[in-house]
């Protein structure tokens, strides 16, 4: 059972260590734009027909595995865009 749990769990590809700057350049060949900087944020847009997404990305060298996980959840993209080939 924990052989099949840990199989479950990992089935996709890895996901790199990548900077906010690498991230926002993801973003942007998907149709986001940047709308504003603030600290150390970069607030990522997209317009849709009926509803905005908007993506805050903190402008680090490194993002964190769990902080890229949401960048990714709150675009809508999938996770292979993210990945390495």
């Amino acid at each position: 059972m924990k052989f099949m749990l840990q199989m479950w769990r990992y089935p996709l590809g890895k996901l790199p260590i990548l900077s906010g700057k690498d991230i926002c350049q993801i973003l942007k060949k998907h149709d986001f734009s940047e709308v504003r900087r603030r600290g150390s944020h970069i607030v990522m847009q997209r317009i849709l027909f009926n509803t905005t997404i908007t993506v805050p990305v903190p402008d680090h060298k490194e993002i964190r595995i769990g902080t890229l996980l949401s960048i990714i959840r709150q675009s809508g993209l999938q996770r292979s865009d993210f990945e390495l080939k």
